[in-house]
């Protein structure tokens, strides 16, 4: 027996970054890879290459097996279970033969404004742009020429997930932003897809909405097992066992819930990366629709009020960039990691409201702020105060202004909340980034050791829990997080200062009204 008898391995697909991560059975890392990857703008659309899809796998699970071999002295050949996650929504389709139809659409792109309208009347929920059902009606309303080849059409997790076992299948989270999901059957909407098959009859749509879709399966459910093709796939070298047990595949959402343990009604939590979004576990249904809010569910099927933002931390990283390279111009180079503590440090000294300096992360159209385009803008007026201090305050704070935008709307609706947990990897510093997103949510923010992890330690931990399923155990996701996972140190909080709530509740009236200067940056530039 080895290390990695009982060892769950959980891979997530995320958008700058392909990350394994293989845990022993108290959810502690024995092994971590990863593979670094970029979108790229094809034909207008937002875009991977499935053959980097791949490739990228294997040269993460290829890393994470260097890793165990220089950690441990061996390699892990059969782990007891294997998860993979991927970023939530966007566009699969693929004929009768399992062939792609149109480039894999992220959901990055919002060309599909007008599906999405109509389908948020028709439905009587929000349907936001990057939702698959709204790129698929976008395709059949533009009657593209796949249309009618389409037999099957998932998330990038489903398609990964489905190569590896041959199961078209979806956890419920991830399958959450496809289609509405019913709380009461733990299944895509009975009526609603009934309703969407009468909008496309007489279209080129050819089969039923359901058919198309993939099953749905809550957390800890048969998924399917590694088949040969699929261990070949992610190790072409033989290493891995064929006939290892899959959890569900679930949505980046999903895994930042369990990574957190935010899966019970009034918790929530945020993840910060490319996107930034945050999830709140509701008590009861919205009880209005909104632009700013999607609800989706977690992994076991309970609703969650989604704020999205298609922008979070890559505009801060260019900045950070900027510095890393004016440090070794100037002859004393330093570590990105090391420019990322001291200019996160110097904010901790900027102004409350960041001495009336405002900034826009909008690399990408952000739904929340009207914009179906972005313009990074850098902002202020000759009164404001240009230190290093307030830019990075103003950086850290614009990180999650569109954010705090959603959040307004929750707090209209009555939404409670007793705490928000935070992971990502701006978070890494302590007591910085958490401090001030206390402060935008006006609500206490605790990060646990494992926050820097990110989803694909929470995907091990989902197939962790499949593989206690599987051998018997009857504990729910709830009471198998608290009480197997997370009975360690509790998480360090960040209780809002009261200075920062009134600072950054300044900023967020300046972002508010600011908007106006990037929706004409977008129509001027």
């Amino acid at each position: 027996m080895t290390v990695f008898d009982d060892a769950a391995l959980g891979i997530e697909l995320g958008s700058t970054r392909i990350k394994a991560c293989l845990i022993a059975p108290d959810a502690t890392v024995l092994a971590a890879g990863s593979y670094e990857w970029e979108n790229q703008l094809v034909d207008g659309l937002w875009t991977y290459a499935l053959d980097e899809v791949w490739s990228g796998l294997r040269a993460a699970y290829a890393d994470l097996v260097a890793d165990a071999e220089a950690r441990h002295g061996s390699r892990p050949t059969r782990p007891a279970a294997i998860g993979v996650s991927a970023m939530m929504h966007g566009y699969l389709a693929f004929d009768e033969a399992g062939e792609l139809l149109a480039h894999f659409r992220t959901w990055r792109n919002t060309n599909t404004g007008p599906a999405a309208a109509e389908l948020t009347e028709l439905l009587g929920v929000n349907i936001p742009l990057r939702w698959s059902i709204a790129h698929l009606q976008q395709a059949v309303r533009d009657a593209e020429p796949h249309v009618p080849s389409i037999r099957w059409v998932t998330t990038l997790a489903g398609y990964v997930h489905a190569a590896l076992t041959g199961r078209r299948v979806l956890g419920v989270g991830d399958a959450s932003g496809m289609f509405p999901i019913d709380p009461a059957t733990g299944d895509y909407d009975a009526a609603m897809v009934a309703r969407y098959d009468e909008l496309a009859a007489g279209t080129t749509l050819a089969a039923p909405l359901r058919d198309l879709l993939p099953q749905v399966l809550s957390a800890g459910e048969d998924a399917g097992e590694l088949t040969a093709e699929g261990a070949a796939l992610l190790d072409p070298t033989g290493g891995l066992a064929a006939g290892i047990p899959l959890a569900p595949p679930e949505g980046d959402a999903g895994t930042g819930m369990v990574a957190t343990n935010a899966i019970a009604p009034r918790t929530g939590n945020v993840s910060a990366g490319t996107s930034i979004f945050a999830m709140v576990v509701l008590e009861r249904p919205l009880r209005e629709v909104h632009h700013e809010l999607d609800v989706v569910t977690t992994p076991v099927g309970d609703p969650v009020a989604m704020v999205h933002c298609n922008n979070g931390a890559s505009e801060l990283a260019g900045w950070v960039g900027l510095f890393t390279r004016f440090a070794a111009a100037a002859g004393s180079p330093l570590e990105a990691d090391a420019v990322y503590e001291t200019l996160f440090r110097e904010a901790l000294e900027g102004e409350p409201d960041a001495g009336g300096l405002l900034a826009y992360n909008h690399l990408a159209g952000e739904p929340i702020a009207g914009l179906d385009e972005g313009r990074p803008l850098f902002v202020r007026t000759p009164e404001s105060r240009l230190t290093l201090a307030n830019v990075f305050r103003a950086q850290l704070y614009g990180v999650f202004g569109t954010l705090a935008l959603g959040m307004r709307v929750l707090d209209d609706e009555g939404v409670g909340l007793d705490r928000m947990y935070a992971h990502g990897g701006m978070f890494r510093t302590a007591g910085v980034a958490q401090r001030f997103l206390a402060g935008a949510l006006g609500a206490p923010v605790s990060v646990a050791e494992t926050a820097s992890e990110g989803g694909a330690w929470g995907m091990a931990v989902l197939a962790a829990f499949r593989a206690a399923v599987r051998a018997g155990s009857t504990a729910d996701l709830a009471s198998y997080l608290t009480d197997r996972v997370f009975a360690g140190p509790a998480p360090v909080t960040a209780e809002p200062d009261p200075a920062d709530v009134a600072g950054f509740s300044a900023y967020l009236d300046r972002y508010r009204a600011g908007l106006a200067v990037e929706r004409a940056a977008v129509d001027s530039l």
